[in-house]
């Protein structure tokens, strides 16, 4: 399967940024910060009628049944943009997490909700993801863990460094599927939810780049503008490369996930769920890890290089640049560490014998 994104997937893209772009999604995040979450919802169903909150969903429950490689191109643009919101888990996580339990009775019960843009819906999955993002706009809450998947009550809430972003922890009420099933569907949840984290990072980066480039191409100094200045111009080069060099990274984690049926072949025909471990593709689990650790590495030189080139600007709440830059570094640590990532890269490399060319 190729990894390059098609010509669709481009314009479907591109449709997604100018109607994010004349939603004005920055304003929607300043006001889910503040408590207020009609603007942010409005923008969900409004990303609804594209069809985002359906590409998981399969199709015999009103959903796209898309490939992964299509959720990423979603998740990213909506990064690209702070969309506020469990973007991760109701675009990805948790139909992955439904349609993967292939039980007739919860897919019916919620599925639909999440492909029409109805229902919000947020996960935790301990230890992996210990709390469950925005509970307090959700209208499912799950509680996923390796031999039970039950829904859950949000309790105790906690502060974000992102403000548009809150984390609560959960209480597991009614038991909806427990056995060895059970388990892969909550792993292939995992790292679905981790690859939209990571597609959303990536997105924010490019949004950090974009703005910087406009910051240096205004700002003056010494009668010229700074990003005329090579100091500038390479640390900005940096960024754009690191970037880029992550795409393919994302974009070959996504096909390794449709290869191993985690949006089509997971219930999409009434079948059972795969069983097989973190990643029914032979590398996902390498490949996700691997796209984490690239799209926050280059989202955090991004988030640095746009705090240096904004100056003081960019360290005031007044100014939007730090809605990209809260949100990088709430999301840096979401879904697993670096730490934890390289180290399963690392098992994966090892347990393979090695690095194909070493």
């Amino acid at each position: 399967m190729s990894c390059a994104r098609s010509a669709e997937q481009e314009q479907f893209a591109a449709s997604l940024h100018g109607l994010l772009a004349a939603a004005d999604a920055p304003a929607a995040a300043r006001q889910w910060a503040s408590g207020d979450h009609a603007a942010g919802l409005a923008l969900w169903r409004k990303l609804a009628g594209l069809g985002v909150t359906a590409l998981a969903v399969p199709e015999r429950y009103g959903g796209l049944g898309a490939g992964f490689g299509d959720v990423m191109v979603a998740c990213e643009e909506l990064g690209h943009h702070a969309v506020p919101g469990p973007v991760a888990e109701t675009a990805a996580a948790v139909p992955v997490l439904l349609a993967g339990l292939a039980d007739e009775r919860l897919c019916a019960r919620w599925l639909p909700g999440l492909a029409a843009g109805d229902l919000v819906a947020t996960l935790a999955v301990p230890p992996w993801r210990p709390y469950a993002a925005d509970a307090d706009t959700a209208g499912l809450i799950l509680l996923a863990e390796p031999g039970a998947v039950r829904l859950a009550a949000a309790g105790a809430r906690h502060r974000s460094v992102d403000p548009a972003r809150s984390l609560s922890e959960v209480s597991g009420r009614e038991a909806l599927a427990q056995g060895p099933a059970t388990a892969a569907a909550v792993a292939r949840a995992r790292e679905a939810g981790t690859l939209a984290c990571a597609a959303q990072l990536l997105g924010a980066g490019r949004a950090l780049l974009e703005a910087s480039v406009r910051h240096a191409g205004q700002r003056a100094q010494f009668g010229r503008p700074v990003g005329a200045f090579q100091a500038v111009k390479h640390q900005l080069a940096d960024v754009a490369v690191g970037l880029e060099f992550a795409r393919p990274l994302l974009d070959a984690a996504a096909a390794a996930m449709t290869l191993g049926g985690h949006v089509k072949g997971v219930a999409a025909k009434g079948g059972p769920a795969s069983e097989a471990g973190d990643g029914d593709g032979p590398t996902a689990t390498r490949d996700v890890s691997a796209a984490k650790v690239a799209c926050t590495s280059a989202a955090q030189r991004a988030a640095r290089a746009a705090l240096q080139v904004h100056g003081a600007i960019g360290y005031t709440q007044e100014h939007d640049l730090h809605l990209w830059l809260t949100k990088v570094r709430a999301l840096a640590g979401a879904w697993g560490s670096q730490s934890e990532h390289r180290a399963r890269v690392m098992a994966a490399v090892a347990a393979h014998g090695g690095l194909p060319w070493s």
